[in-house]
Order: C-alpha cells, then sequence, then structure tokens
C-alpha cells in the first residue's frame, strides 16, 4: 500500500472521509497530479512540483488542504487560510457534509493554471 493511503487509512472519522474525499476530488480535477508520501503526509506534485498537501489537524477538529502556491490564489480569498505562512494557503474541512465541492474545484483549478 502507498504511505500516502496509509496515512488516510489511520486516521478515525470524520478526518479519513474528508482526506479521501478531497483525494478523490483532487485526482479528477487535476489529472495528471502526483501521489507521493512526503514530510509524513499526502503530498500533491503537478509537473514534478509541488502542488498541494493533506494534513489532519486532530487536535484542531479539521483537514487542512495546503496549497503550495496559496498566496498567488486570486478567488476565495476570504475562505483561504494562511495563518502564520508566508507561502501556503489553504482550505480547512471538518467534515464532508459542510465541505464545498464547488469552491474545492475552483480553487484546484485556479491552483493548476499557476503551473502551465
Amino acid at each position: 500500500m502507498h504511505l500516502a493511503h496509509d496515512y488516510v487509512m489511520r486516521q478515525p472519522e470524520p478526518f479519513q472521509s474528508v482526506l479521501m474525499h478531497c483525494m478523490t476530488t483532487i485526482e479528477a480535477v487535476i489529472p495528471n497530479v502526483e501521489l507521493r508520501y512526503r514530510y509524513a503526509i499526502p503530498f500533491y506534485y503537478y509537473h514534478d512540483k509541488p502542488f498541494c498537501y493533506l494534513n489532519a489537524k486532530h487536535k484542531k477538529g479539521y483537514v487542512d488542504l495546503g496549497f503550495y502556491r496559496g498566496f498567488q490564489l486570486k478567488t476565495h480569498q476570504e475562505i483561504l487560510v494562511a495563518t502564520k505562512r508566508t507561502i501556503v494557503k489553504s482550505l480547512q474541512f471538518t467534515n464532508v457534509e459542510t465541505l464545498n465541492q464547488t469552491v474545492l474545484e475552483k480553487v484546484l483549478l485556479e491552483a493548476k493554471a499557476l503551473y502551465t
């Protein structure tokens, strides 16, 4: 089993469901993205460059979907979180039911455009 998938399978609910949903969406929206296991978390690369990562933040109660070029993103700035970071901005999800799929897909597509 891929180490990134192992990471996901070891997570309690609702983290596991959110991680699986995000991974499925990322791979559907960005077909050529490559899943790696870096920094002890699932990390996606696009054109062999860091694209985004998924991190289950148990103590804070959410999954952090961090975009490596997050500060270059223009849309949904009211939702993207930077908290003491200078490059990465992220979307944070507590469960699948409240996850805004439209926003997730739009941010993914905008992030993808930064790599072309």
